[in-house]
Formats: structure tokens, C-alpha cells, sequence
């Protein structure tokens, strides 16, 4: 009898080693559970997380297991890093898991989206060594991928603030006109060698050049502001610096009759000027300046300042010579507009000879058609006329872009690049292109050049969108009625201020209705999906295949409304 029971042991053990040491079994989808379970795009990735669980008496324990996440598309497949795990008996560093007890595991990878990907499936590849021998297990399939709609960004974008190098026309430009006059110490009399100085005859001819052009140039006013240096008592200087002023109004207003020129003359003076006073020693030479300045911030009344600066015998006769001399002196100032030429005047000017027009006008002309013809021409004049220029190039570009001629719209920024390489509009155009192509990285260091622009926060709100980064990109995109804008709210899950922002786009295109209908998707509203693809499809046609493929509609592909819309 006990040789029956030793018998019958020996034979459990050699079946149960058999066991141990036969070829592992392949496993079915209920181990392994993947987040997101339908596969989505973000930032130009697809991320994803499996957790999986090796059953009880499965892995066998001189084993090595190697398992592979493989992305797999019609015409194509990509693997992601493995992860290998080791049996029981097995010497080496991967992970140990338990015949008897199994074990579970997390995958974290991704892959780098392509478009093909849109349609697609995620398997775990098992590869199984045993010392010198190796095998494959079955492939399993994981999960269904992928949902794209962040990618969507490359069509919003075409919509996009495209930025425009603004002209810097003014058509009224304050002038200023200024001539002194000198005055001897404690002398409040014009002397006729400063009546006949080269300022005040300049100052003379603008006075009837402002008369005479009354078309062009408009008066605002003209001022005299006499000053006496702060040297001597303040009863002194008030009476020089009084007489100083009135003499030099009398000269300006028989100036003014002799030009004829009507406007009004306004007078003022300043007994001591210490802040010229201020101003001329601080941009000198002297020796002591320093301390003088130092003086003038400790001390606020004139009697004191005069009487520290004078103890200061090392400089003060400098100060006597240099400073004190150019503040005894009225300064006339004929102000003035300078009026340019009016809308209409610029246009018909244009067409009759475009070179006698600035370039600021020139490029200001573009703002007063919606013709994008015409457009066009006034931006090839001003390279034509100024190639040195970026923003003609630069707004030639924007029309080909709006037009979705992109080769065109790159050919032109290569020559504003030319033209001015930092010019911020430029930059951000280019990032746009980049966008198009989807080269991410490119399009992050052009907009990062291209901080400066207008439309800066709306470009860096699509980057954001590229990059996966929602919520920034709605914050930066604010309330601006866009696709963009809608695509960063839907993408954020924001999914009632987005329906606002869908329903109040001005312009709606095939890309509108088509967020529509994803937004319908998200929130189970069949309404929104139904009119979102009828409207999206009625403007674009390929919108019926791309929903046909699209795992946003994943829910409805069996749906008979569903199937008439996209046939």
C-alpha cells in the first residue's frame, strides 16, 4: 500500500514539473484594461496606460516575457517600448512573477501620431524565452484609436487673425517749432545780434509758412517762456525774468502781424530756473557736479541752494562761466498741425503716381478698399517701391493665407524674413505655417519671436491647442467667436461655452458644423450631431468620410440617421 501511495506521488510531481515546464499559454483581452479605452491624440501624442494581470499558474518559472504595445493601421504599425518579466527560477533583473500567485503590471507609453493612425488598433505583442528557445504568444487586441479632434487645430487655424505690419500713417502730426533768445546777466533787453540768429529767422519763415499753407498746416499756438538763472535774490530775478518775457511777447506778436499769422500767443515766466539749472549740470563736465547735485536734493529753498552752491569756491566760478549763462534766455515755440493728405486724396494720388505718396501712406491706402485685388497691388507697390520694407511682403503673404495659398504665403515671408528678420508679424506668420504642417517645435520658436504682435495671444492660443495644453488655450483665446476658440473649449470639456462660442461665429464654415457635431457627440445630443454634419457636409463633402471614420461618432455608426447623413 505505501508503495502505491509513493508511486502515485512521484507520478502528481512529474506531471505538475511538466507543467511548469511547458510552453506558457496565450491570454485574452479580460486581463489587460487601457485608459483612455478609445485612443486620443494630444499634443501630438497618444498616450496611453495598460494595466494587465499575469493569472494564477501561468507564468511559467523559467521563463522570460517580453510584451510589446504595437499601434497597428491599414498600411502600417509602430511599436512602443517593451517591458519584460521573469519567472521564479530565472536569474536576471526584470521583474519576478509568481507561478502560483501571478501578478499584475502598468504600461505607460505613448506613440507619435501620424494621420493614418485615425483608424487604428492597439495589440500587445508576447514574446516568451526559455533558455535558448524562443516563441510568440497570440496578439491581443487592447483598444480601438484614434480620436483626433485635438488635430483639428490645423484646419481652425486657416481661419485664424492672420498679422498684418501695420502702416504708421498720421494724418495730423503736432509740430513744434523753437528759437531762443539770450539774455545778459540781469538784461532784459533783446539784443539785435540775437534777433538775427540763425533760430529766430528759421523760426520767422515757419511763422508764414504755417500763414500761407492753411490746407496743410493748421496753429495751435504760440509760447514764450522767459527764465532768469537762480543767482541773485528772487525780488531780482522776478522783475528780470517778468521783463524778460514781456520784451520777447512784444517781438513775437509784431512777428506774427508782419506774417500774418493768426493764433493765439501765450506767455509765462520762471524766475529762477532751477531745473535747467538741474539738467545742464547733470549732463556736464565740472569737476564737482556730484556734490552739487547732492546739494540741490538736500536743500528746497532757492535763498539755501544759492548759498551752499556759492560756498562751493572750486566750481562756482565754472558755474558762472558754463551753466548760469544759457538760463538767462526765452524760448519762443510756434505749435502746430501738420495735416496730410485725406483719404480721397491718397487713393486718387495713388493711381495717378504712386511715388509721390510715403510709404506709410501708401501701405495705409491697403485699409481703405475690401478689394483684395486692389489690396494686392498697393502691397506690391510698397515693395516695389520700398523693398527694404518687411510689411509689404508680409501682408501679400496674409492674403495668400487667407486664400490657402500657403506655398505663395511662404515664398512672400521669405522675403520680409529678409527685410527684417525680428519683425514680430512676420514671426507669428511663420509659426502659422509651421502650424499647418504640424512641425509643433518649429512654430513654438517663431511665435515666441513673434510675442510683440496683435494678434500674439491668439496665435499662442492655437500652439497651446497643438500642444495639448487646453486650458491654456482657452484662457488665451478668450471670448473671440472661432473655431480656434471652440476647439480649445470643447478639447478643455467646457462643453456649454463652447455651444455659445459655435453659435456665434459670424462666418460659419464646414469646420463650424463639424465641432458641432462633436460637441453633439460628447454631450449625447443627437440634434447637434444630426444638423452639425448635414450643414458640415452640405459646405465640404469629405466630411461625410471623415465622420464615416471619425471614434467621436463611435456611437452612432449603427444609427440609420446617422448612416443617410454621411452616405
Amino acid at each position: 500500500m505505501l508503495k502505491k501511495i509513493s508511486f502515485l506521488l512521484s507520478l502528481v510531481a512529474v506531471v505538475l514539473c511538466t507543467s511548469c515546464g511547458s510552453k506558457m499559454k496565450g491570454l485574452s483581452s479580460e486581463y489587460f484594461t487601457v485608459t483612455p479605452q478609445i485612443l486620443e491624440v494630444i499634443g501630438g501624442e497618444v498616450p496611453v496606460t495598460i494595466d494587465g494581470k499575469f493569472p494564477e499558474k501561468f507564468f511559467a518559472k523559467k521563463a522570460v516575457l517580453t510584451v510589446t504595445p504595437v499601434l497597428k493601421w491599414d498600411g502600417g504599425e509602430l511599436a512602443a517600448e517593451s517591458m519584460t518579466f521573469q519567472g521564479e527560477k530565472v536569474q536576471g533583473n526584470n521583474r519576478t512573477i509568481s507561478y502560483k500567485e501571478g501578478g499584475n503590471f502598468t504600461m505607460k507609453t505613448k506613440f507619435d501620431y501620424v494621420p493614418e493612425m485615425a483608424k487604428s488598433a492597439l495589440y500587445l505583442q508576447f514574446t516568451v524565452a526559455k533558455g535558448k528557445k524562443s516563441y510568440t504568444l497570440p496578439e491581443v487586441k487592447v483598444a480601438d484609436g484614434c480620436i483626433a479632434t485635438s488635430e483639428l487645430y490645423r484646419s481652425t487655424i486657416t481661419k485664424s487673425n492672420i498679422a498684418i505690419g501695420e502702416d504708421a500713417f498720421q494724418r495730423v502730426i503736432k509740430q513744434a517749432k523753437e528759437a531762443n533768445i539770450m539774455f545778459l546777466i540781469q538784461q532784459t533787453n533783446l539784443r539785435n545780434s540775437e534777433l538775427k540768429s540763425e533760430q529766430i529767422e528759421e523760426l520767422k519763415k515757419s511763422m508764414k509758412d504755417v500763414a500761407t499753407d492753411t490746407k496743410s498746416k493748421v496753429i495751435d499756438n504760440v509760447e514764450v517762456a522767459a527764465y532768469a538763472s537762480p543767482d541773485g535774490g528772487m525780488g531780482l530775478n522776478v522783475d528780470v525774468a517778468g521783463g524778460r518775457e514781456k520784451n520777447t511777447a512784444k517781438f513775437v506778436e509784431k512777428q506774427m502781424k508782419k506774417a500774418e499769422l493768426k493764433g493765439n500767443l501765450d506767455t509765462d515766466y520762471t524766475a529762477e530756473d532751477w531745473d535747467g539749472f538741474q539738467e545742464l549740470v547733470s549732463k556736464s563736465n565740472l569737476a564737482d557736479k556730484d556734490l552739487i547735485l547732492r546739494v540741490l536734493s538736500m536743500y528746497k529753498e532757492p535763498e539755501e541752494r544759492e548759498a551752499q552752491i556759492k560756498n562751493i569756491s572750486s566750481v562756482y566760478k565754472d558755474l558762472a562761466d558754463e551753466i548760469l549763462p544759457q538760463l538767462r534766455r526765452a524760448r519762443i515755440t510756434l505749435n502746430y498741425q501738420l495735416i496730410g493728405r485725406s483719404d480721397e486724396e491718397i487713393q486718387e494720388q495713388f493711381k495717378a503716381d504712386a511715388k509721390q505718396l510715403s510709404l506709410e501712406e501708401i501701405l495705409y491706402s491697403a485699409i481703405l478698399t475690401d478689394n483684395v485685388a486692389e489690396q494686392k497691388n498697393i502691397y506690391a507697390t510698397a515693395t516695389k517701391l520700398f523693398p527694404n520694407d518687411y510689411r509689404g511682403y508680409n501682408n501679400l503673404a496674409a492674403i495668400a493665407y487667407n486664400e490657402g495659398d500657403y506655398k505663395a504665403a511662404a515664398d512672400y515671408l521669405k522675403k520680409a524674413v529678409k527685410a527684417d528678420p525680428t519683425a514680430a508679424e512676420v514671426n507669428v506668420n511663420l509659426g502659422y505655417l509651421a502650424l499647418l504642417e504640424g512641425d509643433v517645435a518649429a512654430a513654438e520658436a517663431y511665435m515666441a519671436k513673434g510675442s510683440g504682435a496683435k494678434v500674439g495671444d491668439e496665435a499662442l492660443g492655437n500652439l497651446y491647442i497643438a500642444q495639448g495644453q487646453y486650458s491654456r488655450a482657452a484662457s488665451l483665446l478668450g471670448n473671440e467667436a472661432t473655431n480656434s476658440t471652440a476647439l480649445a473649449q470643447l478639447l478643455n470639456k467646457d462643453y456649454s461655452l463652447a455651444k455659445k462660442t459655435l453659435a456665434a461665429v459670424q462666418s460659419p464654415d464646414a469646420n463650424t458644423y463639424y465641432l458641432t457635431a462633436i460637441l453633439g457627440a460628447r454631450t449625447d445630443n443627437a440634434s447637434l450631431i444630426y444638423d452639425g454634419l448635414k450643414n458640415a457636409i452640405k459646405l465640404d463633402p469629405s466630411m461625410a468620410a471623415k465622420a464615416a471614420s471619425d471614434l467621436e461618432f463611435a456611437k452612432y455608426v449603427a444609427d440609420s440617421s446617422f448612416l443617410n447623413i454621411i452616405k
